[in-house]
């Protein structure tokens, strides 16, 4: 994506934010188009609703693993430890967004366990659990935004780089959109300025290959990828769900956990002949979402060689609110990749020593899963 030469006179954007918006792939043409549907009424709340029914998915659809310590787990295990020794898995950390939950600071560089031991911290110590491990070397990935980049990039330059190998991360943006008003005109801002924010984590596959990261990850051997948010700090790196990743020959794995009262999020759904994961603003009036007992997590397994090719994602209404008045975003969402990969979806445990799912999405939210934080990485990070 790049903007065009004639940007500075289009739609009202400023010749000054240019340069910025070039840098984080702005897509002038897509905007005018946006603004377009928006204004005529074809994009908004309606729009973004299933219209075929909607149904639970069938008998088998949803995978369990096998009893820790059978067999058939022994051998998930030995598929994946045999894979991540070859160092054919990479991890991408989605680090994007507006860094506005923990009041204004970036996310991925608060102290969980420590200074050091941030949420992006724990990503690497999780890494270097899996080398000692089973050998091998981890590939990491930062999708950050441009609110989320320099800030990040700050935090591992202040920590010398966490004792990273050369080559070993690297940082990658997800691309830049510009808030419209209801009617489709530019949301300005009190001072007068465009209101830009990262369209969605749908835009994981076309920026992770648009910045180079996928071929050379694949030119160093690499084959899988773990993709995971910052804020999940149960999504490590766990060699048999590698192996039932390998094991089942689909093209993506979703992990899914279990639903308590209270829990909003998409699900895997059966939708026009295909199992495939649906979001909550998607969910027609009146549809009972509990027809699936699971939820999606964000945690997703892909083959890198699947998302090597364009994927034509849906655009999606969102209404924000920026400066006390209603501003809408449109969105990309990376679970809708299940609509077009054969994908295996793993139900994983939610609670317990072997948690997939410790999500912390408030200050209060850390204060309150310390304990659990501390039973998953230690209290002391493990020596290297």
């Amino acid at each position: 994506m790049h903007v065009r030469a004639s940007l500075p006179h289009v739609n009202g954007i400023p010749a000054a934010q240019v340069a910025f918006l070039s840098r984080f792939g702005f897509d002038a043409e897509q905007h005018r188009r946006w603004q377009a549907e928006v204004a005529a009424g074809r994009l908004g709340k309606a729009s973004n609703l299933c219209t075929d029914p909607l149904a639970a998915p069938p008998a088998g659809a949803l995978a369990s693993l096998p009893p820790a310590g059978s067999a058939a787990a022994r051998e998930l295990e030995r598929v994946g430890r045999d894979a991540l020794a070859r160092g054919e898995l990479g991890v991408v950390v989605l680090n994007g967004g507006m860094a506005t939950r923990f009041g204004g600071v970036v996310k991925g560089v608060v102290p969980v366990l420590g200074e050091r031991r941030s949420f992006l911290g724990l990503v690497i110590e999780d890494a270097r659990r899996i080398t000692r491990l089973c050998g091998g070397k981890v590939p990491l990935f930062l999708m950050n935004s441009f609110a989320t980049d320099a800030p990040t990039k700050a935090h591992f330059a202040a920590h010398g780089q966490f004792g990273l190998q050369p080559g070993q991360l690297e940082h990658f943006t997800q691309f830049i959109a510009l808030r419209l008003t209801r009617q489709g005109e530019l949301f300005l801002l009190g001072n007068g300025e465009p209101s830009p924010y990262g369209p969605g984590h749908g835009d994981f596959p076309a920026a992770f290959r648009t910045a180079g990261c996928l071929q050379r990850f694949q030119q160093g051997g690499g084959k899988y990828l773990l993709v995971r948010n910052v804020d999940n700090l149960g999504a490590r790196i766990d060699p048999v769900i590698l192996g039932h990743h390998i094991m089942s020959r689909c093209r993506a794995t979703v992990e899914l956990a279990p639903k308590v009262k209270g829990d909003v999020g998409g699900a895997p759904y059966l939708y026009r002949g295909r199992t495939q994961l649906i979001e909550g603003l998607r969910f027609p009036p009146g549809f009972d979402p509990d027809i699936v007992p699971v939820f999606n997590t964000n945690t997703l397994w892909f083959d890198a060689a699947a998302i090597d090719r364009d994927f034509a994602l849906g655009k999606y209404y969102v209404e924000k609110t920026v400066e006390g008045r209603t501003a809408v975003q449109v969105e990309h969402l990376i679970g809708e990749l299940t609509a077009h990969l054969p994908t295996s979806f793993l139900q994983v445990p939610r609670s317990g020593a072997d948690t997939r799912f410790l999500p912390v999405k408030t200050p209060e939210d850390l204060t309150a899963i310390t304990a659990e934080i501390e039973a998953l990485y230690g209290r002391q990070p493990a020596a290297h």
